[in-house]
């Protein structure tokens, strides 16, 4: 029979305090907004998904090293902790930006006062995630996980601007145009998720060099985004081609997302291109 022992430093260290705020304020934060349902539709969703996600694996996170179950499962904690702090950061981010902008106007006094509150509470937790970030994050020369250096962080950015993507886009299924950009965003996605978690689990399927072929995915992924970042906006907004301009008196307006989803295109282009650039240095320079 195992015997947990109790870790007391684990939630003493300074990582260990950051993440106990971390909890206290997503907690708050969550509660805040479901006391008065102040949230709906896919954006507001995807608000509430973010503070109570954090909430949960913060908590699940501080018990495991309490307890020290982290050291007696068979994956790689450092780097499943190092990418859920820089998921929970831009979670918390964008939640901090959403959340105001399509719910803190136009809102009766007692009401708008718990969404201020709400968003005041999301954006110190986004500081506090931003801090864990900074405490783990490896620094050069040193012996850590993939997913806590600089490449690895690259692909939690690639997934999570993904997932923005996803909760923005609409009507793709109008021209063949969109429907490849789709599939662009759902098999780059997919390939990120499957590295994120083949590195957490330590699966190692590969018998050549997993750095190698990490800048071959690189590559391919640049050429993808780079041909839907051009046909994106041109099926979206060309309406030669069947797009169309943004209607008038149109609030919340679905126009907008197509909008979301072209300017988070053009994020993710540039991180495959970082993220390229990172890895072929790496892989092709540092080791000749």
């Amino acid at each position: 029979m195992a015997v947990l022992e109790m870790s007391y430093r684990s939630v003493t260290n300074p990582v260990g305090i950051v993440r106990v705020v971390e909890i206290f304020l997503s907690c708050v934060t969550f509660s805040l907004v479901a006391h008065d349902r102040a949230f709906s539709g896919s954006y507001g969703a995807w608000c509430m998904f973010s503070w109570f996600f954090c909430f949960i694996l913060s908590v699940l996170i501080v018990l495991m090293e309490f307890t020290g179950l982290c050291q007696k499962i068979p994956i790689s904690w450092e780097d499943f902790t190092s990418a859920f702090a820089m998921l929970a950061t831009l979670m918390m981010l964008t939640a901090s930006i959403i959340y105001p902008v399509e719910f803190l106007k136009d809102c009766p006094g007692n009401l708008c006062a718990f969404k201020a509150a709400a968003t005041a509470m999301s954006c110190l937790c986004f500081i506090a995630y931003a801090v864990e970030v900074g405490l783990t994050r490896a620094k050069p020369g040193e012996i850590s996980g993939f997913l806590s250096t600089i490449p690895g962080l690259l692909k939690v950015l690639e997934a999570f601007v993904a997932c923005i993507i996803f909760i923005s886009i609409n009507n793709y299924w109008t021209n063949p145009g969109l429907q490849w950009c789709m599939a662009v965003y759902c098999l780059c996605f997919i390939f990120v998720l499957i590295i994120i978690i083949f590195t957490i689990c330590k699966i190692h399927l590969l018998s050549f060099s997993f750095d190698k072929a990490l800048t071959g995915y690189n590559i391919l992924a640049v050429l993808m985004y780079a041909s839907a970042a051009i046909v994106w906006p041109i099926y979206c907004f060309d309406k030669k081609l069947g797009g169309t301009s943004r209607p008038t008196n149109c609030s919340p307006c679905p126009w907008d997302g197509l909008v979301v989803v072209t300017v988070m295109t053009y994020v993710n282009l540039v991180v495959y291109i970082v993220d390229t650039v990172y890895s072929v240095r790496l892989v092709f320079i540092s080791s000749t």
